[in-house]
This record gives structure tokens, sequence and C-alpha cells, in this order.
């Protein structure tokens, strides 16, 4: 039987996500009720522009005073879309204090700030819901909190950020340099104006971050996820690739050490086999590739960003959180029981692609080969070519501690037949 009495939200932010989810609250009003139980009502949003004219939100319903709205006692679910750490934040635990649970997309502060948001809801009795955090539309942390929580995750390896992989696709397809790729994404709407928390890797690392703590049941902090950007990605990179049979994506790569006894975090640009099915990702998708004892190898796809994308994932959690309203319960908190240590980059098990400029001359190859042995890294293929004196000269090693592929590439640097090193790049997906 259907209770009369609606669920009040509020609406924090009204920008892209946040006027998709009240477009769908509004058309979609009678089936959300439905499969709530209970007809949900749009209380307020929470905007900086008032003025701004919004289509099909009541001008009454619109208030610059986000904390007044989040205090106001009757509300039943406050739907975050805003962004940042700050007031984000604030608001959000003045919500929990105030009785009310949260739906958020906020993924910056769900890495930065998880711990505290998690033991404000729970100090309050409150639901604290974020599905829309990490690859938009795609369910993915449902899956990891409450589908996989009886198996044992090893490892998470995605594409977990739709500007980056549209450039990337962009230069792989069309052979485009960064710049002009960059430029495309920018005028498709895809790259925003200041491009640089998605290129430098800052958004994928803080998705990494919530992956890896849900995954292995232990606190990643943003601070713990090794991040490297893409700027540097060169059409040379990607001839080299093809070469291998391989292609390049930004990875957000989150693994469980072979003892049990750490994780890692890391966000880099990667060579991955054509054959894996992360390389056929293109344009501006998403896809999360888990691996876990029991359910073996699991790959989740779809849209990754946008206002409908984006909005489908909250109001999926809204309708959660709303069933666990009437039900008078919470849905899962934080699981952060095997308190596992988050290892440094440089104790990760990896392979790399190196492009060295050299003289092309007798000896080289056996000096360069000499400065892997030195490090314990061993070669498995080289190629080489060159003419009047200069050379190029690509080796793909085998696994070995990123320390030691680190200070084999400094070694080399220090050879006089070494001119310099033209590029660098993991190769993963093996």
């Amino acid at each position: 039987m259907m209770r009369t009495r609606p669920l009040k939200v509020a609406l924090l932010g009204c920008g892209v996500v946040g006027s998709e989810v009240a477009r769908i609250m509004t058309t979609h009003a009678d089936d959300l009720a439905a499969r709530i139980g209970a007809p949900v009502e749009l209380a307020g949003v929470a905007v900086r522009r008032p003025s701004k004219v919004r289509e099909g939100i009541p001008q009454e319903l619109i208030t610059t005073d986000a904390t007044a709205l989040v205090k106001r006692g009757d509300i039943d679910v406050v739907v975050e879309v805003i962004g940042g750490i700050e007031p984000a934040r604030t608001l959000i635990t003045t919500a929990f204090e105030h009785g009310a649970s949260v739906v958020s997309a906020n993924k910056a502060l769900l890495a930065q700030e998880g711990q505290s948001l998690y033991a404000a809801a729970e100090r309050h009795g409150q639901d604290l819901y974020y599905e829309a955090a990490v690859a938009g539309a795609i369910p993915l942390i449902r899956p990891l909190r409450e589908s996989l929580a009886g198996d044992k995750v090893n490892r998470v390896l995605g594409i977990v950020n739709g500007t980056t992989n549209f450039i990337l696709d962009k230069m792989d397809t069309s052979g485009a340099g960064y710049s002009e790729a960059l430029d495309e994404a920018t005028a498709l709407g895809y790259a925003e104006a200041d491009p640089t928390a998605d290129v430098e890797g800052f958004d994928a690392a803080a998705k990494a971050a919530i992956l890896a703590g849900i995954a292995f049941h232990t606190r990643v902090r943003l601070d713990d996820v090794y991040r490297e950007g893409m700027t540097e990605v060169t059409a040379a990179d990607f001839a080299s690739a093809k070469r291998m049979g391989c292609t390049i994506k930004l990875l957000a790569i989150c693994e469980r050490a072979a003892d049990g006894d750490s994780v890692t975090a890391r966000v880099h640009p990667a060579m991955i086999p054509l054959s894996h099915p992360l390389a056929s990702v293109r344009g501006a998708y998403n896809a999360v590739f888990v691996e876990a004892d029991a359910a073996g190898q699991l790959m989740f796809y779809g849209p990754g960003a946008g206002g409908s994308p984006t909005a489908s994932a909250v109001l999926g959690d809204l309708v959660a959180v709303c069933r666990n309203r009437l039900n008078d319960a919470t849905g899962p908190g934080e699981s952060a029981y095997t308190q596992l240590p988050v290892s440094p980059m440089g104790d990760v098990v990896t392979r790399y692609h190196i492009s060295l400029d050299v003289a092309d001359k007798p000896g080289v190859l056996a000096q360069v080969a000499t400065v892997f042995a030195e490090h314990g890294v061993s070669i498995d293929t080289v190629r080489q070519q060159g003419k009047d004196g200069e050379a190029s000269l690509v080796v793909v090693t085998h696994r070995a501690p990123d320390a030691a592929l680190s200070g084999t590439v400094e070694a080399l640097r220090q050879l006089d037949t070494v001119r310099g090193v033209a590029s660098i790049m993991r190769v993963e997906g093996e």
C-alpha cells in the first residue's frame, strides 16, 4: 500500500546534472512513487544564481541559502551535485545532523573526506549513497558494495574519465596530436575550458581512491593514489603501441598485493593489448574491469559523464535511500575492516616501454642491456633502427618493481651513448 505523505527532497546545485535530476523527478514522478512506495517531492533547490530561468522548476523552490534548506528538519533526502570540498562537506554533515540522508555525486569530496562523512552518517543514523561519483550511469559502486560483498576482489582496472578517453581515442584513430585532439574535445563539450583535472589525472585519481576503498574494504585517500597525466603522450607513442599490437589508455588501476597484505592505487597512461576488452572502449565512454576470486572477470561499460547519465545514477540512489527511509533502515556504510596499508608506486610490479635516442655505433645495445641487468630488470624485446650516426632503441621490459624500472631509466640517462629518453610508458592489461 502506497504512503500518501511525500518524501521531501532538497537539491543542492542545479547545473547540468542537477537540472536533469529535477526534470526526471517531475516527468517520472508517478513511476518513482510506484517504485519507492511513496511520492517524492522536490522541496527546495539551492543555487548560486537565482535569477537564471530553470525550466520546470517553480521559482518559489529556488533559494540561495543552502544551509537553511538542509536545516529545515522536514527534508528526508539531500541530493548534493555542487561538487568541490566546501561548502559541500559542511552542507552534507549539516544534513545528517538535521535528520536527512544524502545522495552525492561528489568524487573529490568522497575521495578526500569519505571516512568523516561515513562516520557522520552513521552517528546520525542516515544513508550516504554516491553511485554517480564514479563512472556516470554505469552501475559500479553498488555492485562492489553489495553484489560482490561476499567475494574477494583482487583488481579493478578501468577507464573512468570520458574526456581523456575521447582525446586518446582521437589520437589513436586519426593520428592527431594531443593539442589537436584536445581542441576537438573542447569544441564538442567533452573537455572543460580548463581541462587540468581531467588530463592530469586528478579526476580519475579521486575515482580510483573511492573504488579501491570499496573493493578492498580499506581506507584509501586521494593522497594515496599515484597520479600521472596524459599530456606528454604523443603520436609517436601511438605508433609504437600499434607496432606492439597495443593502444594507449589513461587507466585507473587498483590492486591487492599477491600476498594480500597491502593494496595499491594508481592512475597513468598505459599501453594495453588490442585483445583486452578495455582497448575497444571508444569516444567518451567509460569501462571498468573487475577481477574477483569467485566471480572471475567482470566488465562494466557505458556513458561515464553528462547530465542524463549522471542523473540516472543519482535517481537510482534516491530510490534506494527513499526505500530505506520508508522501512526505517539504512543501507551499507563504510567497510574498512581490513585496514590494509597502501603501498607506494615504487613497490608496484609493472612493465615499461622505453624509447631511447642513441648513437648509431657498435656496442650501444650492449651498454643499454648492461644497465638493465645491473638494476635487476629483464628485457622482453628490443627494436633498433638508425642511420647517419643517430638511432632509436625501443625496449620493452618484463615485470619488475617500478622503483627498479625508474632507477634503470635514470641510469640510462647518464650513458654518453644515450642522447635522450624519448618516451616512457607502462604496459598493462596482460
